[in-house]
């Protein structure tokens, strides 16, 4: 007996039954499909039991799509918490990257009090620093004051008579310095310094000078200005020498024996004394020097001021301190001597003294431009020389 039948059912379920049926089944390559049995009733039992699997694997398949929709809502469900972690992480990496942010800034300006801080620390240590050498240099000073009034209140007592006019102290330096400079001359050259100013500008003006050597010979010099460098400024800091003192109030007698007996009298312990490296008169004031090798006898020499020394007879001399001179300040400037040409191009032709009275005979003559010399000075080739200029002040122009 042959049965055919169609199953109308969702795919995934005909595909389950038609797994069955496969199996239940022999298939016929002239019909689409045959069930062979052997009576009415085992088809029916088959059928049955086909209904029953059908409805077994029909149970299956709903327990199965229960399932997926169950595994379906738990992906959804996780879908969602994903998204929801994904929100929070993009949110908090969002705050992180905020808070990495403030912390950068907050740590680059905790950075930048640190660096004011230094500085301000930096400019606290100079400014103590500054402040302990001012104090320093302000205990020096006092010092050196304090030094200063005992040697004033030391000086050597001299009588003195004034003689000559009083003017107001604003309108009088307290010292006048006299200068006194050495120029070294080049070979070949004479200095002339003549009488008036107004002779030397017009012996510089005309600048080249033919000299007339007799017999129609004849030189060419040239004539240039004096540049000198002249002290414009000078300040001498004094302190008291430790191992000299000053000796005043001396008799009149012979300077030999006197220096002796003084020598004599403080190179002795019990007078005080020690021994005595140097003893010298200054004779621009009558006063004498002591020099002693030891530091500590000057001092103590000067504070007991007053001593008997046997010269002539007992004398009381006094012994005050000796003021060593340091050049602390220096001002100098190039100024153009006045009076005093420089001459320069002389050739060595003949002797020394005989061109000299040549030279100093030309320039004298008005005819020359020249004018009365007050000093002549030249120095040959081969020979070296050295002019002094005395009194020279920093009035002229300066380079």
């Amino acid at each position: 007996m042959k049965l055919s039948f169609k199953l109308t059912r969702c795919e995934t379920y005909c595909l389950i039954v038609y797994e069955f049926l496969q199996a239940t089944f022999t298939m016929s390559s002239d019909e689409d499909f045959s069930l062979v049995v052997d009576n009415v009733q085992q088809s029916q039992d088959t059928l049955e039991g086909t209904k029953a699997l059908i409805a077994k694997y029909k149970k299956q398949y709903d327990q199965l799509l229960q399932e997926h929709n169950e595994l379906c809502n738990a992906t959804d469900e996780q879908r969602n918490l994903a998204q929801q972690f994904k929100k929070r992480a993009e949110k908090l990496a969002k705050t992180i990257a905020v808070d990495q942010q403030s912390y950068k800034e907050q740590i680059g300006n905790e950075k930048a009090k640190l660096r004011c801080l230094k500085e301000e620390l930096t400019d606290l240590v100079g400014q103590i620093q500054r402040a302990q050498a001012a104090l320093e240099e302000e205990e020096a000073t006092n010092q050196h004051l304090r030094e200063q009034s005992e040697v004033f209140s030391a000086v050597p007592e001299k009588e003195l008579v004034f003689t000559g006019l009083t003017l107001d102290a604003a309108d009088k330096q307290r010292f006048q310095m006299k200068s006194h400079i050495v120029y070294p001359m080049a070979e070949g050259t004479a200095l002339v310094t003549f009488e008036e100013e107004d002779v030397a500008q017009n012996i510089l003006r005309l600048k080249t000078h033919r000299v007339g050597l007799g017999e129609e010979c004849r030189i060419t010099v040239e004539a240039r200005p004096v540049q000198l460098m002249v002290p414009t400024l000078v300040e001498i800091d004094s302190e008291i020498c430790p191992r000299r003192i000053l000796l005043s109030n001396l008799p009149k007698m012979d300077t030999e024996t006197m220096l002796n007996r003084l020598e004599i009298h403080f190179s002795k312990s019990k007078n005080g004394g020690g021994e005595v490296e140097d003893c010298e008169m200054l004779t621009d004031t009558g006063t004498v020097v002591i020099t002693f090798l030891e530091n500590n006898i000057a001092r103590h020499l000067t504070d007991k001021e007053y001593h008997e020394v046997m010269l002539k007879e007992k004398h009381r001399v006094r012994a005050t301190p000796f003021l060593n001179g340091n050049i602390t300040n220096l001002k100098t400037k190039m100024s153009m001597s006045s009076r005093t040409v420089l001459l320069t191009g002389i050739p060595d032709v003949m002797d020394r003294d005989i061109l000299q009275d040549l030279l100093e005979i030309h320039f004298q003559k008005n005819s020359n431009g020249g004018g009365e010399i007050e000093a002549f000075l030249y120095n040959p080739i081969g020979e070296q020389t050295s002019a002094v200029f005395k009194g020279i002040s920093p009035k002229t122009e300066e380079k």
